[in-house]
């Protein structure tokens, strides 16, 4: 089984402060555990939200037209 994200780039970060719902932090927690097995390298929730972000809006057809419009 593959998972969404995969192969995730060394990049340098924006510092945000967020608040979560503790249900999604779990997942988040879970979900780079998981991701960790296969990459051989643990990830943590604060890794995992960008590359979530990127990949929602990359897949969002009507951000895509609209970002692309102008």
């Amino acid at each position: 089984m593959t998972l969404k994200l995969a192969g995730l780039p060394d990049d340098t970060p924006v510092k945000l402060t967020i608040e979560l719902p503790a249900d999604v932090h779990r997942d988040l927690v879970r979900y780079g555990a998981i991701l960790g097995e296969s990459e051989g390298r643990a990830f943590t929730p604060s890794q995992l939200i960008g590359p979530m972000l990127s990949r929602f809006m990359a897949t969002d057809r009507t951000f895509i037209t609209r970002r692309n419009s102008g």
